[in-house]
């Protein structure tokens, strides 16, 4: 009789094991396996639409519901992934649409992490961000599903078989830069007994974040990186608060920690990274080619690709590519989003022929050189002229990779 019941159970837990086999099927069928970069990319971040901007300022003056903002960010976000699908393009995001930075407001979906409105903003060339001040106030963890997470599940739902979803964050080393800034590193290490026990806090909720990202089924993931223009810009040392010498040091700990975290990622998730000098209102915060960094950078850190700016004369030459690991991906930033001044097609077909003396053509991308709006307030430009410069990136790559 005992053996009759121990069959029938072996049997339900058969059943029950080939019903989560085809569920795993049936949810494998529904993944994209598009993976970034496309030959015609983009960063990330879209101006945000009056009516949003409108909403927030509502919400924000406690004249609107949660509920009310968050039904105007969905009909805006549905906006422009149908029109980023209509231009072409093979990947999606929110645009940051539910942000007002494109790194603090990930920050904040941590415990331990405290913010308020600045009163004196960050420097950069020509005007201050106002963005708020972000600081510790306990030990870093993730202890509840991060606000990213259903971020992301909203922009999933639009993949097709032509365009998958990208989610993209600040790099780990980003992370740790922000609490370890002269504004901040006293409270900092009042929490913390040393950098090590930081930076142990800071991998382990990026591991837990991207675990849930990857259950939910992004298979693509952006690093935002600004830590590597403060180390290339020659005053990176007056702004860290550190003597030139100790800059070697600084890049050995980011790449480091984005080391670290790119070790802990499932292997068939994509990750990028986006190193960028600084992007506010079309202004900048840093300067200078990225041959101060190409060791740690381009031959120690390990992405699949990297997107990097050269829409300038600040942004120095292609000759630090030689030094990109083989197999690794390099993206154009050659179209700059900081101006609606389009560029001359002839000019910029001329500059990826130049990078590939370097960094060979199939593993060259193009695409803008950062987000139109790292922040709520965008660059200098209007929404006609975002999707202009949008179609001039996938004109010319179409020429140049028929």
């Amino acid at each position: 009789m005992h053996s009759i019941f121990y069959n029938i159970e072996i049997n339900r837990d058969e059943n029950r094991r080939e019903k989560d086999r085809e569920e795993d099927r049936e949810e494998e069928k529904r993944m994209s396996t598009l993976r970034t970069p496309f030959r015609y990319d983009y960063v990330g971040s879209f101006l945000r639409p009056a009516r949003l901007k409108e909403a927030r300022r509502a919400f924000d003056q406690g004249k609107t519901s949660y509920e009310e903002l968050k039904k105007v960010e969905d009909e805006c976000i549905t906006e422009l992934v149908g029109k980023i699908k209509a231009l072409g393009y093979h990947v999606i995001t929110d645009g940051e649409f539910r942000r007002a930075t494109w790194h603090l407001d990930f920050m904040w979906g941590f415990s331990g992490v405290g913010h308020e409105e600045t009163k004196t903003g960050l420097p950069f060339h020509g005007e201050d961000a106002m963005i708020d001040d972000t600081y510790l106030v306990g030990k870093i963890a993730l202890e509840k599903e991060h606000p990213f997470i259903e971020h992301f599940r909203f922009v999933k739902q639009f993949e097709d078989e032509h365009t998958v979803a990208k989610q993209t964050i600040p790099a780990p080393a980003q992370f740790l830069a922000q609490f370890v800034f002269p504004m901040n590193r006293p409270g900092t290490f009042k929490i913390y007994d040393s950098e090590e026990s930081l930076v142990q806090d800071i991998v382990a909720g990026y591991k837990k974040f991207i675990d849930a990202l990857y259950q939910e089924g992004c298979r693509n993931l952006q690093l935002d990186d600004c830590t590597w223009g403060m180390y290339a810009d020659p005053k990176g040392p007056a702004f860290l608060g550190v003597k030139a010498e100790e800059i070697q040091h600084l890049q050995e700990i980011s790449r480091d920690i984005n080391n670290r975290v790119l070790d802990l990622c499932p292997k068939d998730l994509t990750v990028n990274t986006h190193i960028c000098r600084g992007n506010f209102h079309s202004t900048y915060a840093c300067e200078g080619a990225y041959d101060a960094v190409a060791e740690e950078l381009f031959v120690k850190e390990h992405p699949n690709a990297y997107f990097l700016e050269f829409d300038d004369a600040r942004s120095g030459g292609f000759e630090s590519l030689v030094k990109v690991g083989e197999g690794k991906k390099v993206v154009l930033g050659l179209i700059t989003t900081k101006s609606p001044v389009l560029e001359n097609k002839e000019a910029v077909i001329k500059r990826i022929h130049e990078a590939a003396k370097y960094v060979p053509l199939e593993r060259l991308y193009l695409s803008l050189q950062c987000g139109f709006a790292s922040c709520e307030i965008g660059n200098k430009l209007t929404e006609e002229e975002q999707w202009n410069k949008l179609k001039l990136v996938k004109e010319i790559a179409e020429e140049v990779w028929k």
